[in-house]
């Protein structure tokens, strides 16, 4: 009897409720227009910025969280009167507006996430103004349209005497303290929905995408500013673990020298390092109506060691972090840029480790020394000098400066005058030098390379005829689908040509005779997914691009993209003493350990292998997580992989990388920011920066 009658009351409070809620919910609707205004003109803008840049529209993860943080915000206008509402409500959205630009435009150049650690490195955008215009496009700014249309819906409230009304029926504390407490209440949800995957990549921060995506941009981009500022006061902030995790993974992988065929195979060797500007190894014997688009390029493959699945290991700093990487194998730094944010480190380098051995090393490059700081970072490096645009008579100008040709062609003039002074000094015995070219750089636009008779066809020549008797050409790259990959294909053109004068005036000079030679293609061309889609199925029959029905078709999707990025890796020198192609997997990191082996050399704290010594059985480490090996590309925010082959492979093997991607992010991240081989190096009375 007592449950029939409690049973009724609830009902009864049920059917009260019900109405009360709706009407409730009406009157909120009715009288917090500015307030929902606001809110949907956010989350929209938070949506478009994943969709125009992974193009994910609809994570519903990342919109319940920005959802949640935007109704908190929203929650502090009540303090003020609906009148001034306006102005905290315009302000959040205009910060809100203001973040998705930035980042809309720094993922089309990047391929990443602004962070509030590259504010420092800014100023090295002015120096590539014509690059950074070039990947805009109005989806950019399309978020300015949520402030604009906040404005017109204001004013159209003000007309309607919205406000005066709105006034009388407000009880802001009360809504204060309703809104606050939902918008609580769904954080609290996102929250408790979290694994421990999801809270360990968002400590971390280095998987910047999938943050963004479980997230949303709101919370990624206060969590980079926490980041940001934990690693500048960092002598707050765990030095004593991370000083822990040093020493003890130096102590249990211990850098012992390696015993292969190459071990002193160059020792007392000069070296020449060609820092290659966009590069990339798909160019390597590729034709072009049966023209070689670089064959100096592929005449050099052939007479070196040349490793043809190599990969460059760039986060925000492209070229920076890939000379960093080279030098110190070490992986880019999680937040900000390393020859930015930490050229006042210690590190152990290439530079370094020959000086010890009485090398002179410099540095080359036909652009302005403050260019990504390296008039500070050079020397921190181990450079002795660093030959920037000042040492040059800039007489020719192609792309964003000096010419390669005639860069190239002023240098050996430089190199000479160091042999000549290495020669006669006492206090060298030989040479180390880096020569950074910048030619071949993004936006591939100079008219000198684009127009005239010499320059490289980049059309399809059937070699069919049309009635008139006229040859039947098809645009191919010349097409609007495939221009910037035409204008990529004829700036890598001239840029082999000035290389190759380059090597025949090498040919020729004894200065070079006993150098060893590493070329290496710093980066990816940064050019788009879609442009390499569409190079790929390119239909030579029709002159148009194959469709998905096509048997022929080649889904070209992140796997094919990603693993497109690798450049090549050459080691040559004039007797051309060893002729071999290795492909095995290999990464910027272990470049200086494989150098090190075969110039006589010993490292401490490298991070990377010896090739020769690990073979296929090495694990190349993104920035973001990501790692391939001889087996699988491993795509970290999606927690799932590409296998190579028909090879079946157990979760443990996957397991087992994932958990040493992560120790050599963090472990490399916290060498950097503690400064912990300084430290080290000051406690044992070692001298790494000479």
């Amino acid at each position: 009897m007592r449950k029939t009658i409690l049973d009724k009351l609830k009902r009864i409070q049920l059917k009260k409720a019900i109405p009360t809620l709706k009407e409730n919910l009406v009157n909120f609707i009715k009288y917090n227009r500015q307030f929902l205004s606001y809110m949907i003109l956010s989350l929209l803008s938070c949506m478009l910025v994943r969709h125009f840049t992974i193009g994910h529209f609809w994570d519903f993860d990342a919109i319940f969280f920005d959802f949640s943080v935007l109704v908190l915000f929203g929650s502090l206008a009540y303090f003020f009167k609906p009148k001034k509402q306006f102005v905290y409500f315009f302000s959040v959205l205009c910060v809100i507006t203001l973040m998705n630009v930035i980042n809309g435009i720094y993922y089309a150049f990047f391929n990443s996430y602004a962070s509030f650690g590259l504010l420092a490195s800014m100023g090295q955008t002015a120096e590539v103004t014509d690059a950074v215009f070039e990947k805009l496009s109005l989806a950019n700014f399309v978020y300015l349209l949520a402030p604009i249309l906040f404005i017109l819906i204001n004013r159209y409230l003000k007309s309607k005497d919205y406000f005066h009304v709105v006034e009388k029926v407000e009880a802001s504390k009360r809504l204060l303290v309703s809104v606050a407490l939902v918008g609580g209440i769904c954080l609290f949800i996102n929250i408790s929905t979290l694994s421990g995957t999801d809270i360990s990549r968002f400590s971390k921060q280095w998987n910047r995408e999938y943050v963004v995506q479980r997230f949303g941009i709101i919370i990624y981009q206060g969590n980079d500013l926490f980041q940001t500022l934990k690693s500048q006061l960092n002598s707050m902030f765990g030095y004593e673990e991370a000083a822990k995790n040093f020493t003890q993974y130096f102590e249990e992988h211990p850098n012992e020298k390696s015993d292969n065929k190459f071990t002193n195979k160059y020792k007392d060797y000069n070296v020449i390092v060609m820092h290659m500007e966009s590069i990339m190894s798909f160019l390597v014997d590729l034709k072009i109506n049966g023209k070689e688009v670089t064959p100096n390029l592929n005449k050099l493959v052939k007479e070196s060691i040349y490793f043809d699945h190599f990969y460059p290991q760039v986060s925000a700093g492209t070229s920076s972090d890939t000379e960093f990487t080279f030098s110190s194998s070490l992986m880019p730094v999680q937040s900000g840029t390393v020859f930015v944010s930490y050229f006042n480190r210690s590190y152990e380098t290439l530079q370094h480790l020959l000086a010890q051995k009485g090398y002179y090393t410099f540095s080359m490059h036909g652009n302005k020394a403050s260019m990504w700081n390296r008039n500070k970072m050079h020397p921190t490096l181990g450079y002795m000098d660093f030959y920037s645009e000042e040492y040059y008579t800039i007489d020719e100008r192609i792309g964003l400066g000096l010419s390669d040709r005639s860069f190239f062609n002023q240098s050996e003039e430089l190199i000479k005058k160091i042999d000549d002074m290495v020669n006669s000094s006492e206090e060298y015995s030989h040479f180390m030098g880096t020569m950074i070219t910048l030619t071949n750089h993004t936006p591939f636009n100079d008219p000198y390379y684009l127009t005239g008779d010499n320059v490289f066809d980049v059309r399809y020549h059937t070699g069919k005829m049309d009635a008139s008797g006229k040859e039947i050409v098809y645009d191919y790259l010349e097409s609007k689908e495939l221009e910037e990959m035409g204008k990529y294909i004829r700036s890598v053109h001239y840029a082999d040509e000035c290389l190759g004068e380059f090597l025949d005036y090498v040919k020729t000079h004894d200065e070079y005779d006993k150098t060893l030679f590493v070329f290496y293609g710093d980066h990816a061309a940064q050019i788009s997914k879609s442009q390499f889609n569409k190079f790929t199925n390119y239909d030579f029959l029709t002159g148009e691009q194959k469709t998905e029905e096509d048997p022929t078709y080649v889904n070209y999707d992140y796997y094919q993209h990603e693993l497109n990025k690798n450049t090549p890796l050459i080691f040559w020198t004039k007797d051309k003493q060893v002729k071999k192609t290795y492909s095995y997997y290999m990464g910027m990191i272990d470049v200086l350990p494989t150098l090190a082996n075969m110039l006589g050399l010993e490292t401490k704290y490298a991070l990377g292998h010896d090739i020769f010594e690990v073979k296929n059985n090495n694990t190349v480490i993104f920035p973001n997580g990501n790692f391939v090996t001889n087996k699988l590309y491993y795509y970290n925010s999606k927690n799932e992989s590409r296998i190579f082959g028909v090879e079946t492979i157990d979760d443990h093997y996957i397991e087992e990388r994932k958990k040493y991607a992560e120790q050599i992010l963090d472990l490399s991240n916290d060498i950097i920011v503690y400064d912990l081989i300084g430290k080290a190096s000051n406690r044992i009375g070692e001298t790494i920066n000479e």
